[in-house]
C-alpha cells in the first residue's frame, strides 16, 4: 500500500507523502472482509510474538550493565536533552512552514 501511495502521490502530484496515502488506502481496504481477514491473522501472528522483539534490548541491557551503571546518569540526561531539542525544533519548523508568529 505504501508503493500505491507512493505511486499516486508522485503520478499525480499530491501535497501528501506517500506512506500517508499508503495508511488511508489500507484504511479504506480493511473495510472489505477479503482484505480485513488475512490482515487480521497475520496481524494476530505478529502481536502475538511481539515479545520476541524485546529479548535483543533486554539482552544488550544485561550485557553492558557496567557501562549503565558508569554512564546511566549522562545518557538519560543526553536522552532528555536530545528529545527536548528535538520537539523545540519540529514546533519551529511546523511554526515557520505554518505562518503562524503567535507566541
Amino acid at each position: 500500500m505504501q508503493s500505491l501511495g507512493e505511486l499516486l502521490s508522485r503520478g499525480l502530484h499530491l501535497p501528501f507523502p506517500g506512506p500517508v496515502i499508503g495508511i488511508l488506502l489500507m484504511v479504506l481496504a480493511l473495510r472489505w472482509p477479503v482484505v480485513r481477514a488475512p490482515v487480521a491473522a497475520c496481524a494476530g501472528f505478529l502481536l502475538s510474538h511481539l515479545s520476541l522483539l524485546f529479548v535483543p534490548v533486554g539482552v544488550g541491557v544485561m550485557t553492558h550493565l557496567g557501562l549503565l551503571d558508569q554512564y546511566g546518569v549522562r545518557m538519560l540526561a543526553v536522552i532528555v536533552l536530545s528529545t527536548w531539542v528535538g520537539l523545540a525544533v519540529t514546533a519551529l519548523v511546523v511554526r515557520a512552514m505554518s505562518g503562524s508568529h503567535d507566541a
